[in-house]
């Protein structure tokens, strides 16, 4: 029997290079508007009407406070009576409140057991206010919630479980009660944030900008932020905004590779270069020979026959010739340089990695 070890890694390649030329993207993709954003909402609720999967009184007395405190604002007294929460859970709920909305509006929200329930399917979510991180109430959320999972189980122990039943949505289930003041159209000054903070890029919005309405109406304040001043001739912030978020930007880009050493995926940008170098590459192979000899014990020994493993280990390693990667070429004939040496996914993060540590890489390396 042979067993062949091969010390190199197994695993697919999966390189994602850029193209030789970035192209244009709209200035809105690219930027974020000072004012124009979601804020994050949070609720403590309860949910009635699972079948069975509640919360128990054990291990989650907070729900049992919570139904009290909730029956005597009904006017209902269960103080000191024996209640079954099996078909109650408490839960957290989470929105995001988008930018500019308006009282009555309504948004989506997200559901999670917060004890130790076992499904929430079937449940409906009794009123609950939302908060914002200022403590203000902004909406109120309440309906029934949609599982995408379910779990169920038999009196012999066995189970089975599919997505996750403890998490619901509730689509459209919160109503916004509370506006969050933000008036646009009196705004003289506004910041555009880059998503992608790069010096490059913003003084070229900065300029596309300028271009456009024919001023000097934006300026590039630093990496991540440009200011913009609403020029003569625009009678509201918002008509200045619709009009230049649709200006086409090329966005610059670091020379940067990401690696995750995980999956074996490696992401170049186009900005990679490299200075000339020879590299060569060797696969170690290890092979171990088993060969199974049968020990005989003398006649009239009193001994058992077995089996002895016999093993014979070689080592072969691969030939490889040094392989010349010009220097400054573009990023598609470095990788088609790589790929002609045949090497793997893990080899090649070695070869950049050693290539990084010679100066000889003229990029930022990333390791996931």
């Amino acid at each position: 029997m042979r067993v062949l070890v091969r010390l190199v890694s197994v695993f697919a390649l999966v390189m994602i290079a850029a193209a030789p030329a970035l192209s244009a993207t709209r200035l809105k993709d690219i930027i974020d508007i000072e004012g124009v954003r979601e804020n994050q909402l949070l609720g403590y609720g309860i949910v009635v009407g699972v079948k069975g999967t509640g919360d128990s009184l054990r291990n989650c007395a907070m729900t049992r406070q919570s139904l009290e405190s909730m029956m005597e604002r009904l006017g209902i007294n269960t103080r000191n009576s024996t209640l079954n929460t099996a078909n109650t859970a408490a839960v957290v709920v989470t929105a995001n409140l988008p930018a500019f909305s308006t009282n009555g509006t309504r948004i989506d929200v997200t559901v999670s057991a917060l004890c130790d329930s076992e499904s929430l399917e079937g449940g409906q979510l009794i009123a609950t206010p939302l908060q914002g991180a200022d403590g203000q109430v902004y909406a109120v959320a309440q309906g029934s919630v949609a599982v995408g999972g379910f779990a169920a189980g038999g009196d012999s122990g066995s189970s089975i479980t599919r997505n996750i039943p403890t998490t619901g949505r509730i689509t459209s289930g919160a109503l916004i009660e509370k506006e969050i003041q933000f008036d646009l159209s009196t705004q003289n000054q506004l910041r555009l944030a880059l998503r992608n903070p790069d010096f490059t890029t913003a003084t070229r919005i900065a300029g596309a900008i300028n271009s456009f309405v024919g001023a000097t109406a934006a300026i590039a304040a630093d990496p991540a932020t440009v200011r913009l001043q609403k020029p003569p001739g625009y009678r509201d912030m918002a008509a200045l905004i619709s009009e230049i978020e649709l200006l086409q930007i090329e966005p610059d880009q670091a020379a940067k590779i990401v690696i995750d050493e995980n999956s074996g995926v490696i992401v170049m940008g186009d900005n990679v270069r490299i200075s000339t170098v020879a590299i060569a590459q060797g696969n170690l192979t290890i092979q171990v020979t088993e060969t199974p000899a049968v020990s005989q014990p003398a006649p009239l020994g009193g001994g058992q026959t077995v089996v002895v493993p016999q093993s014979d280990i070689s080592a072969t390693e691969d030939m490889a010739d040094l392989a010349v990667i010009e220097g400054g070429v573009p990023l598609r004939e470095l990788v088609n340089g790589l790929n002609a040496l045949g090497v793997s996914p893990r080899d090649m993060i070695v070869i950049l990695q050693a290539l990084k540590a010679s100066g000889a890489l003229q990029a930022e390396i990333e390791v996931m």
